[in-house]
């Protein structure tokens, strides 16, 4: 090269230094100088990345070619020099070991290679290397010089990229630290599950269980609707008062204004005695008014007047009183819908809908289902005194697989089923619930109708008794209930229940 060559090259690398805007800019620059002036085949610049060697720009290598280029600080040429902090020229890449091709963008070709180090006070930042062609005009050392000179020249500006390099992994470092923290501390201990959907259920009651507004948790059946008012009313400033828990779908309808609001002595056959109601006992504290929906007309007039004025009447009784308590309610009901048919009061709706938390399905939580199994699986083996370590890959892939109706209630009566029914360390496939181990048992099986085999009878008892099982799941083995739940009479339950042999104890 020709000294009014190198001087050329030197003074248009000067000028992008001295003009440089962004050295992710400059630096791919600097290398297409190099191409044009000097005829190089490829060239690199790497970033010192604590013990490793990144590409921070490059010419005449592909993408994919310079994710494959990282070098250890010692590995390679390119390592021995930034190990070093001396350059290298290799005459011929194809009869040097120490040569390793990592990108992979030299194919047996017998070219120079020269690695010179960028340095900034003594501290070896990076390098900067160039593959040439040699013929009988090329002078190595001639290029070595340039080489090194360019580096010098960009030293301080390639540091001033080295530190803000440093200082963005930093911050992205603390935020992602950050982010965590603030996570687990969103995170209510009484919960299971990391999924986007739970974090934003985390978040809501984040922002509500400071304050004193109704809340209202919609979801599915066993989908943790209690656990979320629990982790509200227990990051409330009310958590050293009671919470009280009214199932509205377990209470018979003759008996749901006198649990709630009391009643006096003799106001009813068998009122032999006056009662203090769950709402009197929830002074200063929290109500949590569950399956919300449940309740009939007249009983949701009488709600709606105490959740505006949170004063009431004992049955019997004509002393109106007052409570401060603080409203959540949940249901699994659609009550939009409820509302259309006319058997839902659109002010109650409103009333109670101030802050809504949707319960994301079980089957919309994928990532947390072996999470929520082994958590229930450790539970269970303390409480059963049985020493249960891990579920088998079979049986994990059917826990996955299964749809869940009965969403994370469902997926603790399985698990606890079985630990119990396991006789070593290990819960296998054959120790779930037969539910989990047929395909028609979720919804995305592929079995037909018509291609199903059995004894009809049989097949619709067995359907029977999971729909009767099932609603005793969601109403923790109230018969009562189940009925109401199912849409029949408790004498139907009853006569299933004892026809299919069904032992409510389990479920309650």
């Amino acid at each position: 090269m020709s000294l009014s060559v190198e001087v050329a090259v030197l003074n248009k690398i000067s000028v992008l230094v001295a003009r440089r805007s962004s050295v992710d800019e400059m630096l791919p620059a600097v290398l297409k100088i190099l191409h044009s002036e000097m005829g190089l085949l490829r060239g690199t610049v790497t970033l010192r990345e604590g013990d490793h060697l990144v590409i921070s720009a490059s010419e005449g290598l592909s993408k994919d070619e310079v994710d494959k280029g990282l070098y250890k600080v010692g590995e390679g040429i390119t390592g021995i020099v930034a190990q070093e902090g001396k350059g290298r020229i290799v005459p011929d890449i194809s009869k040097d070991k120490n040569f390793l091709n990592r990108t992979g963008a030299r194919t047996g070709e017998s070219v120079a290679f020269i690695c010179v180090p960028i340095i900034h006070q003594d501290d070896v930042i990076g390098t900067i290397s160039i593959d040439r062609r040699v013929d009988e005009y090329t002078d190595l050392k001639a290029d070595y010089h340039l080489l090194e000179t360019i580096s010098n020249i960009m030293a301080d500006a390639i540091f001033a990229a080295y530190l803000a390099h440093q200082e963005r992994e930093q911050l992205i470092e603390e935020s992602n630290r950050l982010k965590l923290e603030l996570e687990n501390k969103l995170r209510p201990t009484e919960i299971v599950g990391n999924c986007s959907n739970m974090k934003k259920v985390y978040l809501m009651v984040s922002k509500v269980a400071a304050s004193n507004a109704t809340v209202l948790i919609r979801g599915e059946s066993g989908t943790g609707k209690e656990l979320v008012a629990k982790a509200i009313h227990n990051n409330s400033q009310r958590k050293d008062k009671p919470l009280i828990i009214v199932n509205c779908a377990a209470l018979p309808e003759s008996l749901i204004e006198s649990e709630l609001f009391g009643h006096e002595k003799g106001s009813f056959t068998g009122a032999i005695n006056r009662k203090v109601g769950l709402a009197e006992l929830a002074d200063k504290g929290t109500l949590f008014l569950d399956e919300i929906g449940d309740i009939s007309l007249p009983m949701q007039l009488k709600l709606l007047r105490f959740i505006q004025e949170h004063t009431f009447y004992r049955v019997g009784g004509n002393t109106e009183r007052k409570v401060d308590v603080r409203i959540i309610a949940a249901t699994s009901r659609n009550l939009e819908d409820m509302i259309a048919k006319g058997t839902f009061r659109e002010d109650l709706y409103y009333r109670l809908n101030v802050f809504p938390i949707y319960m994301p399905a079980l089957r919309n939580r994928k990532s947390d289902i072996i999470l929520l199994a082994e958590y229930f699986l450790q539970k269970y083996s303390k409480i059963h005194n049985k020493t249960v370590l891990r579920i088998s890959t079979p049986a994990i892939n059917m826990i996955t697989s299964y749809y869940w109706p009965g969403n994370v209630r469902e997926l603790e009566n399985c698990m606890e089923y079985a630990v119990l029914n396991t006789s070593d360390n290990v819960i296998s496939g054959y120790n779930l619930p037969p539910s989990l181990q047929t395909a028609e048992a979720t919804a995305q099986s592929s079995v037909t109708p018509t291609e199903r085999t059995g004894n009809y009878e049989a097949m619709v008892a067995s359907f029977e008794k999971e729909l009767i099982v099932n609603a005793l799941k969601v109403t923790k083995g109230n018969a009562t209930a189940a009925a109401k739940y199912l849409g029949t009479t408790q004498r139907v339950v009853l006569y299933k229940i004892k026809r299919l042999a069904i032992d409510t104890a389990l479920y309650k």
